[in-house]
């Protein structure tokens, strides 16, 4: 017998299924084991065809049965149409390599004798959240709800109805580091039928939980990032995309989808509901929803009860007579810190910066320490002594001396997470303090520290982006941001958004109704009025702002984008390239703008020189349209999260 098969491999570029054969008879959705260039890999199984003219391989074996459902098959074939990339790169979203490992042998479960835990009643914003999703006859919803209305508490009501009707759930989060709080929420109300998955777990405990969710006999709730949604479920009632806004969100490789967009689609495929929660939704999906009538369900009531009181103050950094006692710290979050400390309450100390400090620059002659490879500068880990690109992994030993001129007046500036922590050590040396950033190994990470961080065990939290995500911390009365303008200044449309964003969600992690809050802000621009919105949590005016300047400058929700890049071993070659093709595009396309080309912001990476063009359409098939007559040695990625 003889069948077409989707060859999951990324070393497959062509746009047509094989054929194989099989002396045993295969399903529609089977995962079949193939030679690929005699290299095991995956293959789904789409048809049965006639004996071909061609010589064919066999198919080494079968994986599992029926494990791929025909939504996930039509999802695929769609993915295919709308972020366009080699076959084998998106065939094998459905089927991750770690399937070639051996079958587990599965402990039968025993469902536990205790039953759900009784859950608060829905307050008045959450029932009427709940309500006009049923109601409403069409897929996606989004949950419009600011940071501590309890989102995640409308998702377990809807997740309830869907389970009670034998249909599975998909729950997506930006950041694994969220995961526990997550899972612990819904196992509490579904004790047996919480799977999480996500490429942090061990090899062998990603394929456990695969099989776990396709053996599954009863519908179950599958909880993790973006991959997620590519689980073996047969029959799906609900996707839940929590912090939808998050960049996370978008895959930074080929194929490059918005996991938005793929969610929504998924959930029309198995007539299901898409949920989207954010309590800063992206401007261009905000738009969307409001132009196709989609509902829109603000949610502003506290979950815990009435919202505490958050006094917030914003610090002058040019004003440097605050910062006496410190370089980087204030007086005012100094002394916030030690109230904090003196009442037994939670810190938060915010820096989007990896690091001990971000320049090493030589005073007496100006030489900076930057990577070989990519020409960018080199950021000093205090703890290793080793200066690190952050951008390709290239790392090598501080220097004591400038190499350019011998001076020992080497200058550490723009301080990181590591700088901040060992500040605090110095200025409270008994608090119990800790960093968390991703550049922590297993055991430190956020997700393996839950419990001591969501308890209040760990007096002062410093870290990333990723402590500012969705985290609900009873014990947290303060959070300090040290640098509220790390994403304000760069030269990319969406530099603004991610600032109201990051903003909103960090200081939103305190006034949740647990106790009093403080927010100490820390600024170059105090009068910014992206800063002040973020503080007054008014995203209809940012949002009525911010889409008036796109459409005069035609950026997104006006148009669509699709950037290219060129990587070459000189400038010079990366230019002529990029002039080429821009010409060549010019020509052959007139229903396109585009702008460029132009050197990457990074303009060096990895011994490479990068340049990229631009290009605007009203029209997203003018763009489909312009990747498909690209050189084989240029990338594309359309629909980007931003143009640097």
């Amino acid at each position: 017998m003889y069948y077409n098969v989707l060859v999951g491999s990324q070393r497959y570029h062509k746009q047509t299924p094989l054929t194989y054969s099989s002396v045993l008879p295969l399903n529609v959705g089977d995962v079949v084991e193939i030679s690929l260039q005699n290299q095991k890999t995956l293959g789904i199984i789409t048809k049965k065809v006639n004996k071909p003219t061609f010589h064919t391989k066999s198919v080494n074996k079968i994986i599992a049965t029926r494990a791929i459902g025909l939504p996930s098959l039509e999802l695929i074939r769609w993915i295919k149409q709308y972020y366009p990339a080699p076959n084998g790169m998106i065939n094998a979203l459905l089927v991750p390599s770690f399937l070639l490992g051996k079958i587990p042998v599965l402990a039968e479960k025993k469902h536990s004798l205790s039953t759900a835990t009784d859950l608060p009643p829905l307050t008045t914003d959450q029932a009427n959240a709940v309500q006009v999703i049923n109601k409403t006859p069409g897929h996606s919803a989004l949950l419009h709800g600011d940071t501590g209305t309890g989102k995640t508490r409308v998702y377990i009501e809807l997740a309830k109805k869907s389970i009670k009707s034998g249909r599975s759930v998909i729950v997506l989060t930006p950041e694994i580091g969220l995961t526990p709080q997550l899972v612990g929420s819904f196992i509490d109300v579904f004790p047996d039928d919480v799977v999480l998955l996500h490429s942090r777990l061990t090899p062998k405990q990603r394929l456990e939980a695969w099989w776990t969710i396709h053996n599954s006999a009863r519908p179950i709730v599958v909880i993790g990032p973006r991959s997620a949604l590519f689980a073996p479920l047969e029959s799906v009632g609900l996707i839940v995309v929590d912090e939808m806004h998050d960049t996370s969100y978008k895959q930074e490789q080929a194929p490059y989808y918005e996991t938005t967009r793929v969610a929504a689609k998924l959930a029309e495929l198995h007539q299901a509901k898409a949920i989207f929660g954010s309590a800063t939704p992206n401007i261009a999906d905000y738009y969307v929803f409001e132009k196709n009538k989609l509902p829109i369900i603000r949610m502003q009531q506290m979950a815990a009860g009435k919202s505490s009181p958050v006094k917030t103050t914003i610090v002058d950094l040019k004003n440097r007579s605050d910062f006496k006692n410190s370089s980087t710290l204030s007086s005012q979050m100094i002394d916030a810190v030690t109230h904090s400390l003196e009442a037994n309450e939670q810190s938060l100390i915010f820096l989007n910066r990896r690091g001990t400090a971000r320049i090493i620059l030589c005073q007496a002659c100006g030489w900076q320490a930057t990577c070989v490879r990519c020409d960018l500068p080199l950021t000093y880990h205090g703890d290793t002594h080793k200066a690190s690109c952050h951008t390709c992994g290239y790392s090598t030993k501080t220097p004591t001396v400038c190499p350019s001129c011998n001076s020992e007046n080497l200058l550490f500036r723009s301080a990181g997470t590591k700088s901040i922590v060992s500040e605090l050590e110095r200025i409270f040396p008994n608090a119990k303090i800790k960093r968390f950033d991703s550049d922590l190994g297993k055991k430190e990470k956020l997700e393996s520290n839950y419990e001591s961080v969501q308890s209040g065990e760990i007096d002062i939290l410093v870290g990333t982006q990723m402590l500012g995500k969705g985290l609900d911390l009873p014990q947290l009365s303060l959070v300090g941001i040290v640098l509220a303008d790390t994403a304000l200044n760069f030269p990319d449309y969406t530099a603004q958004e991610r600032t109201y964003q990051m903003l909103n969600q960090v200081i939103g992690r305190v006034g949740r109704g647990h106790k009093p809050g403080r927010v100490i802000i820390q600024t170059y621009n105090p009068n910014s009025p992206v800063i002040k919105q973020a503080i007054s949590k008014d995203y209809l005016q940012f949002y009525t702002e911010q889409l008036t300047e796109r459409q005069q400058f035609n950026f997104p929700p006006n148009c669509y984008i699709l950037k290219l890049a060129c990587s070459r071993k000189s400038s010079a070659s990366a230019q002529k390239a990029a002039i080429s093709l821009a010409e060549q595009l010019r020509m052959d396309h007139k229903a396109i703008e585009i702008i460029g080309p132009t050197s990457s912001f990074t303009e060096k990476t990895r011994d490479s020189y990068s340049w990229q063009i631009i290009i605007k359409s009203l029209k997203r098939s003018n763009l489909t349209a312009v990747i498909g007559v690209l050189p084989a040695n240029w990338t594309h990625d359309i629909d980007p999260s931003h143009l640097l």
